[in-house]
C-alpha cells in the first residue's frame, strides 16, 4: 500500500526547495499515484534552458518499489528513448532504495542529462551518434531542446488560436494546454494521441 503521508511530505519538500533546485513535482489530479515532475536542463549541456516534464506513476508498494518515470518531453539522449521517453537509470530499477525520494530520483535524471552513459543505452541510434559523431549529437540534442523543451513566447490566447486553427475543439485545447502548463508542443502531442 502506498504511503500517501510520505508522498505528501515529498511534494511539500519539492515545493519548498523549488527556488534552489528548479525541480517541481505536481499532481495530475486528486490521485497521488499519478504525478508530473519538471526538471530544468543542466547548465553547460545541450539541454540548458529547457524544461523537461516527466510522467511519474507510483506503484502500490511505493516507497519499497521504485516510481515508474518516463519523459513526457521529447529528448535526444542515449539513455532516454527518443520514441517513448523510457529512462535507463539503475535507481529506477534494481538500485532503488526506500531511502530515496521522488526529488532524489529527479535529481539523478537531471544528472544523467549531464553525463550520458552511451555504453548502456536506452536508445541505440542516439548512443551511436554520441559515440561516432559527437558534434551532430550535440546539435540534435540542442535542436530537440529548443523545439520540445522551451516555452514559446506566445501568449495563451495565441497558442489556443494556433491549435484551434489545426482543427481541435477550443474547449479541449484550453484544458489540454492547462494540463501541460501552457506548453503548446506537449499539448499538440496529447491532442494527437
Amino acid at each position: 500500500m502506498i504511503d500517501f503521508g510520505r508522498v505528501q511530505k515529498e511534494l511539500q519538500e519539492c515545493s519548498r526547495d523549488f527556488e534552489a533546485s528548479g525541480i517541481k513535482v505536481s499532481t495530475v489530479s486528486d490521485n497521488l499515484t499519478r504525478l508530473v515532475g519538471t526538471i530544468p536542463g543542466p547548465l553547460g549541456t545541450p539541454y540548458e534552458g529547457g524544461s523537461f516534464q516527466i510522467d511519474i506513476s507510483l506503484p502500490d508498494a511505493y516507497p519499497f518499489q521504485p516510481p515508474k518515470m518516463q519523459f513526457a518531453t521529447k529528448v535526444w539522449h542515449p539513455n532516454i528513448s527518443s520514441q517513448s521517453g523510457a529512462i535507463c537509470l539503475d535507481i529506477l530499477k534494481e538500485q532503488w532504495s526506500p531511502a530515496l525520494t521522488l526529488k532524489t530520483a529527479l535529481l539523478s535524471i537531471q544528472a544523467l542529462l549531464s553525463a550520458p552513459e552511451p555504453d548502456d543505452p536506452q536508445d541505440a541510434v542516439v548512443a551511436q551518434q554520441y559515440l561516432r559523431d559527437y558534434q551532430t549529437f550535440v546539435g540534435t540534442a540542442r535542436y530537440w531542446t529548443e523545439t520540445f523543451a522551451k516555452k514559446s513566447s506566445l501568449g495563451i490566447e495565441e497558442k489556443v488560436q494556433q491549435l484551434v486553427e489545426m482543427g481541435f475543439p477550443e474547449a479541449l485545447v484550453r484544458t489540454t494546454l492547462q494540463a501541460v502548463g501552457g506548453d503548446e508542443n506537449l499539448a499538440l502531442e496529447k491532442l494527437c494521441s
